[in-house]
């Protein structure tokens, strides 16, 4: 089974030890023997889950929506990326070069079509801005992937 992450970044402590916790009982309960997941590989949920998934045996398909997407990225991220990045079985890109939410959601569109479920860790509110989670959702949806909503009770972001 194939399974895809979208979430939002930027989460409080709080936040990230609760969305941890979720995401490793959502792993729990899959058959990680033939479990991949698809991730942007992005601080926040991308990483978590693919680490989840990881750390039970399953595998790790990365998908990259720019070619400048981890220079984007918070500096102090760049070495959980570059070791998610470095045991990917497969990676995917866009083709875009610049790191945009074109480009995000660009990515976010070839993830929904590799995979058999997708995750989201979703407050249920509007996207920031294009390409945000709300967008990937609605994208899943309009495109019949099954959406798993995980989101921890009277969180915010």
């Amino acid at each position: 089974m194939r399974v895809g992450i979208t979430g939002h970044r930027g989460l409080s402590k709080d936040v990230e030890q609760r969305v941890r916790a979720m995401l490793d009982e959502v792993v729990g309960d899959l058959d990680t023997a033939d479990l991949t997941a698809v991730s942007c590989i992005a601080d926040g949920p991308d990483s978590w889950f693919a680490e989840a998934v990881l750390k039970q045996g399953g595998r790790l398909e990365v998908v990259v929506p720019a070619a400048e997407y981890r220079e984007s990225l918070p500096e102090w991220h760049h070495p959980v990326y570059d070791e998610l990045y470095g045991g990917a079985v497969d990676i995917h890109e866009t083709g875009m070069t610049e790191s945009t939410s074109e480009a995000h959601q660009a990515g976010s569109e070839i993830l929904v079509g590799l995979v058999d479920e997708l995750i989201a860790v979703w407050d249920g509110k509007p996207a920031w801005a294009f390409g945000g989670t709300a967008d990937v959702v609605a994208y899943a949806e309009r495109t019949g992937v099954p959406v798993r909503i995980v989101w921890p009770d009277g969180a915010s972001r």
